[in-house]
């Protein structure tokens, strides 16, 4: 029995140290994408992700309206889809890491920081088309429910102006520790010269 037994317990110590053998080997050759783990990309993802989700709700929202909304270029739903996406990739990233996803990674924050200018920009556009009209209104007491409307509209597109200001935060941080990541990455071969143990025959002699 303990003939049995021996041999496997052996393999089983034998296997476990090769597999930190190769986990070892991994993160000294990619150590820059090592830091770029340790930064929680997949936790920022996770940010990114309910920021793009709550674009494409309120984007189903803002599309029944007549007024002129962010909706007019649909903003809410080609950046609550760019958010997803960024989101999506930062969480498998950190799974799995790899130089040609953190280049993948970094193609899309930067497509999608250009996307919060451009709604950045409409935004306000709307902003300034809600307070015209909200000036222009001759009896606001009559036109109460369409006052109370532009309120609406109005505090809708400065919750989504506000979470695309935040999302473009974490995106330009993305940005930043992927850029130098990639940067940094290059094959390293480390060779270790390690004496082996001295035998009790070597010893004698």
């Amino acid at each position: 029995m303990e003939g049995t037994g021996s041999p496997t317990a052996r393999e089983r110590t034998t296997e476990r140290n090769m597999n930190q053998e190769a986990d070892n080997r991994v993160v000294m050759s990619s150590k820059p994408l090592h830091r770029f783990i340790q930064k929680e990309p997949k936790s920022l993802g996770i940010v990114i992700v309910i920021c793009g989700c709550m674009e494409l709700l309120m984007g189903f929202q803002l599309a029944s309206e007549s007024v002129n909304t962010s909706n007019g270029i649909y903003v809410p739903f080609w950046q609550g889809a760019l958010f997803l996406i960024c989101g999506n990739l930062s969480i498998y990233t950190e799974v799995h890491p790899s130089k040609k996803m953190v280049t993948v990674c970094l193609a899309m924050y930067v497509v999608s920081l250009l996307g919060i200018i451009v709604s950045v920009v409409y935004r306000i556009y709307c902003f300034a088309h809600f307070g015209v009209r909200m000036y222009i209104m001759l009896d606001p007491v009559e036109q109460q429910w369409t006052y109370r409307r532009l309120e609406l509209l109005f505090g809708i597109e400065g919750l989504l102006f506000t979470y695309s200001l935040c999302v473009s935060v974490l995106l330009i941080f993305l940005c930043v520790i992927a850029r130098l990541a990639l940067k940094s990455t290059r094959t390293q071969v480390i060779i270790q010269n390690i004496p082996p143990p001295l035998s009790n025959t070597t010893s004698t002699f």
